[in-house]
């Protein structure tokens, strides 16, 4: 990729990265002219400085680690949006906003792997997928996956309002590099619009008249969404007590109410265990 382009790519996910880079803004929006002032082989090591201060504050194998882990996630998201496009799935209704979120889930991807790089790390390279959910049969319980729209958007309901979880389980492992924090607690904004918008048009839609555009979990097992295959996407979601305190009982609020005001984090080991034999096809 044109050095260049890198930081043009990272902008579009991250806005203010001229500020993280340098200071003095205008010399790193005005980085093209050190072509007449660097050598051509020194500006990938100038490059890679600044990525370096930038983002590597606290580098450690942790941040890589969690890094490399959100990766894979989006890996698979975006997979899971590229397939369902090429597969005609989609009605043109919607096909304009699922082009969206498929836009969103690429750029994801390339900041990710461009950060990874920036910090010294190797970006895990894109495992394979099944998004019937069969571990390479392709006869999982989301077998019509790409061929039933109603499917698809309750698979896409489940990755997107995992991947929330994720981002929020994984983000106090970041608080030591708070440029890093900020950049993958953007991301994670990005996915909740996501979640918000796929289940606002499965409600729309009618696969689900009570469904809302956030979780809203009055059941055992947290899963609001009418679909019992991804009851442990879900685990945790039914808690109504933050901070110690129940919400219900002090608040006099009801269940629904408790549960919708706080999304619940899951940890990298819980989402792989959802993922990995499944979605994620086992090696």
């Amino acid at each position: 990729m044109n050095l260049f382009n890198i930081i043009d790519e990272i902008e579009k996910v991250d806005p203010e990265i001229h500020e993280r880079l340098n200071p003095r803004r205008a010399a790193i929006k005005n980085i093209t002219s050190f072509g007449s002032k660097v050598a051509l082989a020194a500006m990938p090591f100038a490059l890679g400085t600044m990525f370096k201060k930038a983002y590597g504050a606290a580098s450690t194998t942790d941040i890589l680690g969690v890094l490399n882990y959100a990766l894979t996630l989006e890996y698979l998201e975006a997979y899971f949006y590229n397939q369902g496009t090429a597969s005609g799935v989609i009605p043109a209704a919607n096909s304009a906003y699922i082009a969206e979120i498929t836009d969103d889930e690429n750029k994801h991807v390339t900041f990710l792997k461009n950060v990874i790089t920036s910090l010294g790390g190797t970006p895990v390279t894109s495992p394979t997928f099944d998004l019937t959910a069969g571990n390479n049969k392709g006869n999982g319980p989301f077998k019509d996956v790409l061929t039933n729209y109603t499917t698809f958007l309750a698979v896409a309901q489940a990755f997107e309002d995992t991947g929330v979880r994720a981002y929020k389980g994984a983000a106090p492992i970041l608080l030591g590099n708070q440029v890093v924090l900020t950049a993958a607690l953007s991301i994670h904004a990005v996915e909740a619009r996501h979640a918000s918008a796929i289940r606002l048009l499965r409600h729309d839609l009618g696969h689900d008249a009570n469904i809302r555009p956030w979780i809203v979990s009055t059941s055992a097992k947290g899963n609001d969404t009418g679909v019992a295959l991804i009851d442990g996407n879900y685990a945790g979601e039914e808690n109504v007590t933050q901070g110690g305190v129940n919400l219900v009982t002090a608040l006099g609020v009801s269940t629904g109410v408790a549960t919708a005001s706080f999304d619940e984090p899951l940890t990298k080991d819980q989402v792989l265990a959802l993922l990995v034999g499944s979605f994620i096809v086992t090696p």
